[in-house]
């Protein structure tokens, strides 16, 4: 139901763009210098793109069980930061003012909603060739977004412009700017939804946090799109097509202020990763343990519905549950914290909540860590998610339930009357249950080889992961 869902998305998008396409072709570009200028911008804005690939692809996902352990989580529950959200503001701003544009020079424009498509997919497309020739394109959403956000734009304002019913309602003074700042945000709006949709048809995680998350996004790099967007186009209609390269200085600043935000933010990261290995290093660990946890419980906190900020905290606190056992004389038995006594696990979560205020973390951080051990009805909830994570990891990495995670999550949920809290246990499940459905559903088509090496007909596997 999910991937028909997220199909049904893209073939909408997809049957738009043919539309416009073939619509355009056969009665040729309206305004041709007009599409032109608003083509080279959006298509400079797509080649100035983040680097980080597309941000509608969960990626918190790779940490998940039956991952590889050299991935690490790169966003809290997987799901984009902020800055990650709009990888090609410039383009974005482009594509809403031509949406949004009624004039030219004071001349009035002529290309309708399909037009604008067609402008907006062609020149996206050409940008987005380059980062698919470097291998760093982005996957079909980004598309599908950009398609519908822009389709929905247009709609809304070119069929009320050209026909003279806008001018009627509004005029031409502050109405119509308060009427374009109307419309931005209910595209704004329109792309959050989708957004959030998309994710949570792909990854199956609860639709209300992801929608929640993207309208906390919004006040950030959306609204420097929104207002640029608006500006653009009342500029053009003012000054003519000059004004683009003036109006897309100060967005382009915005864009440069948001990478170094995020560099900051990756630095730290690293830093945090870094001595969480440290007790694998040491040997004090399994290798990967403080990965698997920080990824299982990020996308528990995603399935209790946690903020971005909450699952950040978790992430980081996840990643530095062990650090405590630094301080041991002697290691406790691979690093195994699930097994030791209450009293002996409390103590090293104790000194681990030391050791996490020592290195700068924020606080909330430290109190994760340092009270992983205790009741669950004492603890906080990501406490609580966090004590989970690690005694699952424990006990499907020792040789005590070799019947696996089936075995783990029984004995898990034997201790619920104490030592696990029930809801944060069945979160883990689902997560788990979910993981195993995507990894062991998927069939694959491998090319059968003869002797001479040579690619033959392809063969379905069913069952078996990549």
């Amino acid at each position: 139901m999910r991937v028909r869902g997220a199909g049904a998305l893209r073939a909408a998008a997809a049957a738009l763009t043919l539309a416009a396409l073939g619509d355009t072709l056969w009665h040729g570009v309206r305004d041709p210098g007009t599409a032109l200028c608003f083509g080279i911008l959006i298509t400079l804005g797509e080649l100035a793109r983040r680097d980080s690939g597309d941000s509608s692809e969960p990626r918190g996902s790779r940490d998940l069980p039956g991952a590889r352990d050299a991935h690490a989580p790169h966003g809290p529950g997987g799901h984009p930061r902020a800055g990650d959200r709009h990888p090609a503001p410039l383009g974005s701003a482009g594509a809403l003012a031509y949406a949004l544009l009624g004039q030219s020079a004071g001349a009035p424009t002529h290309h309708g909603v399909l037009q604008t498509v067609a402008v907006v997919v062609a020149a996206a497309l050409a940008g987005i060739a380059v980062h698919v020739a470097r291998g760093r394109g982005p996957v079909l959403d980004h598309v599908a977004r950009r398609v519908l956000t822009v389709g929905f734009a247009a709609a809304c304002f070119q069929p009320l412009y050209n026909s003279g019913r806008l001018e009627q309602l509004v005029g031409q003074g502050p109405y119509l700017v308060l009427f374009l700042l109307l419309l931005l945000g209910l595209t704004a709006l329109c792309d959050a939804v989708l957004a959030a949709a998309l994710v949570g048809l792909r990854t199956g995680w609860p639709y209300g946090p992801l929608l929640r998350d993207e309208l906390r996004a919004l006040p950030g790099a959306g609204s420097a799109i929104c207002a640029t967007g608006v500006v653009m186009s009342l500029g053009v209609a003012v000054a003519g097509l000059w004004a683009l390269p003036v109006l897309s200085v100060p967005l382009l600043l915005t864009q440069m202020s948001f990478r170094r935000i995020d560099a900051v933010r990756t630095t730290y990261r690293q830093t945090i990763t870094s001595l969480a290995r440290a007790t694998e290093i040491a040997g004090y660990t399994r290798p990967g343990h403080a990965r698997r946890v920080a990824g299982l419980s990020c996308a528990v906190g995603r399935e209790l519905g946690l903020s971005e900020r909450e699952l950040t905290v978790l992430e980081y606190a996840a990643l530095m549950h062990d650090i405590g056992q630094l301080s041991l004389v002697d290691p406790v038995p691979a690093g195994a914290t699930a097994a030791l006594p209450a009293a002996e696990a409390r103590r090293i979560a104790a000194l681990g909540g030391e050791v996490a205020r020592q290195t700068g973390v924020p606080a909330e951080v430290a109190v994760v860590v340092e009270r992983q051990a205790d009741p669950y009805r004492d603890q906080p909830v990501l406490a609580r998610i966090v004590r989970t994570a690690n005694a699952y990891d424990d006990l499907v990495g020792g040789d005590r339930h070799p019947g696996g995670s089936l075995a783990a999550l029984e004995r898990l949920r034997l201790g619920t009357a104490r030592d696990h809290h029930p809801e944060v246990v069945e979160c883990l499940a689902r997560v788990l249950r979910r993981s195993a459905s995507r990894r062991d559903g998927a069939c694959l088509e491998r090319p059968e080889r003869d002797a001479r090496g040579r690619g033959g007909r392809a063969r379905v596997v069913p069952g078996r992961p990549g």
